[in-house]
């Protein structure tokens, strides 16, 4: 093994190892119990971020665990065609080669995409195979590629013929930029402060009576069909079925009585209705049957044929034909401000949705659309849940998912793009007048009256007139329809395949929580709907990774830490670790570089034990040649020391199958960095060193077999988390089998704890931690030999520190140790209460006497405390002041007070040590 451990020399060699010799790839037949994970599919224009890194740890942790312990692991890796995001990609290439997609047409423009997807779609897949992810890379997917396309059609088409698909004029959320449906989850709300415009809407039979109606949108009120009031309210319902005159029209609109839609409470009491233009409004429209008018074009800018049809006076027409909306509304508060129409305005909190993609204003539009008829659906989907079917972990997700449920609206799954699975609908063009060609753009305008022909494929003639000419509806399907399918259109369905038989249901599902309803909603709902079997039965949702502060990573803060960038700078375990190690139920992970750097050097810490253990299996002897370890021995022949280690190391074993099945992989993770670290490296090693010294004693051959049997078990058992360095090393030392990720996954020997031999070496380490801790105090280097007394009255830890004696005096570095009940007073000692096994008391003194010089010493503590002493009051004196409170930011005042308890230890610490040393007395 080299002096230091290079992940760069490492990696990349192993990975191919693993690929080359088929371990990531199972076959149907391959022995074990299934365990199948699909992987969350990236966008094909994505790069690997830390919610990849995160997300693809824990699924690797997973699966090279099941894996090792003998289930029939197949992950499967795959893309997602991210019709809206890949669509932008390319239409600014084109842009920077002066054309546009409506220049070029639909079908070269697809083709273009295709392109580019082959040329540099595929990034992210090399980045997760840097990451160490085992994906089976021979079943890579893409959620267009011919077999998840030819699923996707089958399921529309299904769907349509059962009445759970239908096509209908409907409002719905409209992206001016991407120009396109989106469905009500991908509009993200954020809180804004707005205004609230309070409007005069004179009373048709005397204008000198008027209702005054509060709105966040006054442009909208162009396109008002009628008021409401509540049939309960004693101000306005003697006015029910009379009419006001709509302000900035022409038209008289009627005054209806609506319960559901009015909160006699806000604003007036008086609300307008817009049926085109907000979504509470167009339900009332349905009620009331009343029209609709729309006034915007797909840009989102006022549209002169819908001023037309909302008979707006000729001046304001004039002046807000295909202006924006912010300035629409500026004109149409000016025009109503002449006419002294408006009342008052204030400010008033609001959220305000925003495209998921683009973070553009969303409006509500009426336009023809494809829906899905959902209740059908996500009942079995509650259900599924409810009994305990699928899990959702943590378990606080699952009422989240359930009352998103109960509550689910119809999914529109119609977009208004070209890169995604078009739909399979065709209209004809003799009898169906409604399909016809919109200009240069080589797309259809189609109206809710169009009678689609659904099918899996292009219809042959018009069942109505006979005619053989067709239009295709030029719509494409949400992005999420397609991943819906994912969990058994993977697998190959619709075909019944061997791997769809053999791996679905799936059995773990791991993704983020912000696409819990995006895509694991319904992917149970389509699940349960063409397989009959829910997709999956665990979902482990996890948190966001946030920088050290817990702010989200952007580039525009300039915050992000490249998981690529930490992985040439650490190695690839190092972040993998941090990752897995911070991954705590229901709590966002805050990220520093200074992390990852402490995990590459626990990753240093494990290089160099093991470098120890090989130097002490290769040393040379006198009769030449080189130490072999010894058989394995029964627990009984080995020293205390090896049966402690041996007890401890099953104890982790036990502790780290028992939280991986549990899904804390921060348990996991921190039990093995504890016991490799300070049990494993910083007590055994040392402990053992005494029986090595005796090259070629029976002891020294005993102690090698339990170094190679305990560090062959180690690196099999952080193997899922560090997959590279434990490769390395193994490989490095005496070992069975081919590679280690394929050996097999320590399962806990009861037979092997022993609670008795922990406790007599922990009190070993005890009294040398101690002494150690004394030596840290005072300032006493290792190498100045001390002498060492014990109090201590219970027999049998007096035994054992007896047995050990020796042990602890190399350990501790002491020139000698007293154990006994009554022990005489020193001139000069430092003093350490011990508290053994089942809370036994004891005292360690340590002799100064020649040591230290008390009073250089005493004086030195008593500067320091009068520092302290100085500081904590200054600090005392600023948080006592309401001002200095009141103007310091929060993070600030925090750190100050963090800062104030450390030095209140510190300066407690050093007064007690003071008291303690005194001329002829002890401490």
């Amino acid at each position: 093994m080299e002096k230091s451990y290079d992940p760069k020399q490492v990696e990349s060699r192993w990975y191919q190892f693993w690929l080359d010799h088929g371990y990531f790839t199972p076959a149907v037949q391959t022995p074990g119990s299934p365990y199948c994970i699909v992987i969350p599919p990236p966008n094909i224009t994505g790069s690997l971020h830390m919610g990849h890194a995160l997300n693809n740890t824990i699924q690797d942790i997973l699966i090279r665990w099941r894996r090792m312990q003998g289930r029939n692991t197949l992950w499967v890796p795959g893309t997602d065609h991210a019709g809206i995001a890949t669509q932008n990609v390319v239409e600014k290439q084109l842009l920077g080669e002066g054309v546009t997609r409506e220049t070029i047409g639909r079908d070269r423009f697809v083709q273009r995409v295709r392109e580019w997807k082959a040329e540099s779609g595929g990034t992210i897949i090399e980045q997760l195979k840097r990451l160490g992810a085992s994906c089976d890379w021979t079943r890579l997917r893409f959620t267009m590629d011919e077999g998840l396309s030819r699923a996707v059609r089958e399921v529309f088409v299904r769907l349509y013929h059962e009445g759970l698909i239908y096509r209908g004029k409907r409002l719905i959320n409209w992206c001016p930029r991407c120009l396109t449906a989106l469905s009500d989850i991908e509009v993200q709300h954020e809180d804004i402060t707005g205004k609230l415009y309070y409007i005069e809407y004179p009373l048709a039979e005397d204008p000198t009576r008027r209702l005054t109606i509060a709105t966040t949108r006054p442009e909208t009120m162009l396109g008002d069909t009628a008021v409401a009031v509540h049939p309960e309210d004693p101000r306005y319902n003697s006015l029910i079925g009379q009419k006001v005159k709509l302000p900035l029209t022409r038209r008289e609109i009627p005054i209806v009585a609506d319960s559901i839609l009015v909160d006699r409470g806000f604003g007036t009491g008086v609300v307008k209705i817009t049926p085109a233009h907000d979504f509470n409004d167009f339900e009332a429209g349905l009620r009331h049957h009343l029209p609709r008018v729309s006034l915007f074009d797909p840009h989102a800018r006022l549209d002169p044929a819908g001023l037309e049809e909302a008979q707006v006076m000729e001046d304001v027409r004039q002046r807000i034909a295909g202006q924006s909306v912010d300035d629409a509304r500026a004109i149409v508060v000016e025009a109503l401000k002449e006419a002294g129409l408006l009342s008052k305005v204030e400010d008033h909190p609001m959220a305000l949705g925003k495209c998921y993609r683009c973070k553009t204003v969303v409006e509500p539009s009426l336009s023809p659309q494809w829906f899905v008829k959902i209740q059908p659906l996500a009942e079995p989907a509650i259900k599924a849940v409810e009994t305990g079917q699928i899990r959702l972990i943590p378990e606080q997700w699952t009422n989240n998912y359930l009352a998103w449920m109960r509550d689910i609206k119809d999914w529109c799954i119609s977009r208004q793009i070209w890169w995604g699975h078009q739909i399979p609908a065709w209209y004809c063009k003799h009898c169906n007048e409604t399909a016809v060609l919109s200009g240069s753009q080589n797309t259809y305008t189609l109206s809710s009256e169009a009678k689609p022909l659904v099918g899996l494929q292009a219809p042959t003639h018009c069942p109505d007139c006979g005619q053989l000419d067709f239009v295709r509806d030029p719509d494409v399907l949400d992005t999420w329809f397609s991943s819906a399918l994912w969990p058994f259109s993977t697998l190959g369905w619709p075909d019944e395949t061997p791997e769809l038989k053999k791996y679905y249901p799936t059995s773990t599902l791991v993704t983020g929580f912000d696409i819990l309803f995006f895509w694991v909603a319904r992917m149970i709902m389509m699940g349960l709907k063409f397989m009959g079997q829910v997709p999956f039965r665990d979902v482990y949702i996890h948190a966001l990774v946030r920088d050290a502060e817990g702010q989200k990573m952007s580039k525009s803060k300039g915050n992000v830490i490249d998981p690529l960038t930490v992985m040439d700078k650490y190695g690839t375990d190092a972040l993998r670790f941090t990752l897995a190690a911070m991954a705590s139920p229901g709590r966002d992970i805050k990220l520093s570089e200074e992390r990852i750097e402490g995990y590459r050097n626990f990753a240093n810490k494990l290089w160099n034990a093991a470098r120890f253990i090989q130097m002490n299996l290769q040393t040379p002897h006198e009769g030449g040649g080189e130490i072999t370890p010894r058989e394995a021995t029964t627990v009984a022949e080995r020293s205390v020391v090896d049966q402690w280690i041996l007890s401890r190391l099953h104890r982790c074993v036990a502790e780290v199958n028992s939280s991986l099945d549990a899904y804390r992989f921060d348990e996991a993770a921190h039990r093995l960095y504890h016991f490799i670290w300070h049990e494993y490296c910083d007590w055994y090693l040392e402990l053992a060193k005494p029986a090595l010294s005796g090259k070629q004693s029976p002891e020294a051959a005993v102690t090698r077999g339990t170094l190679v049997e305990t560090i062959d078990t180690v690196l099999r058992l952080l193997h899922p988390f560090m997959p590279f360095i434990t490769e390395e090393i193994w490989q490095a030392m005496p070992h069975a089998g081919e590679s280690l990720m394929v050996a097999t996954y320590p399962s806990p020997k009861a037979a092997w704890l022993n609670e008795r031999i922990e406790q007599e070496v922990e009190s070993v380490q005890k009294v040398v931690s101690a002494v150690r801790d004394i030596r840290g105090v005072q300032g006493i280097p290792p190498s100045r030999k001390l002498d060492g007394l014990i109090q201590v009255a219970d027999q049998e830890i007096a035994k054992h520190l007896e047995t050990h004696r020796l042990l602890i005096m190399t350990l501790a570095g002491l020139a000698g140790l007293t154990v006994g009940k009554e022990l005489p007073s020193l001139p000069l000692a430092a003093t350490a209460a011990l508290v053994f096994s089942e809370g036994r008391p004891g005292q360690l003194y340590i002799d100064l006497a020649g040591v230290m010089d008390l009073d250089k010493e005493t004086a030195r503590i008593e500067k320091r405390v009068n520092d302290l002493s100085a500081q904590l009051a200054q600090t005392q004196k600023k948080h006592s002041n309401p001002e200095f409170v009141a103007k310091v930011p929060h993070d600030v005042l925090e750190k100050t007070r963090a800062k104030h308890q450390e030095f209140l230890l510190e300066r407690d610490k050093l007064d007690a040590q003071r008291k303690r040393l005194r001329p002829g007395g002890t401490t």
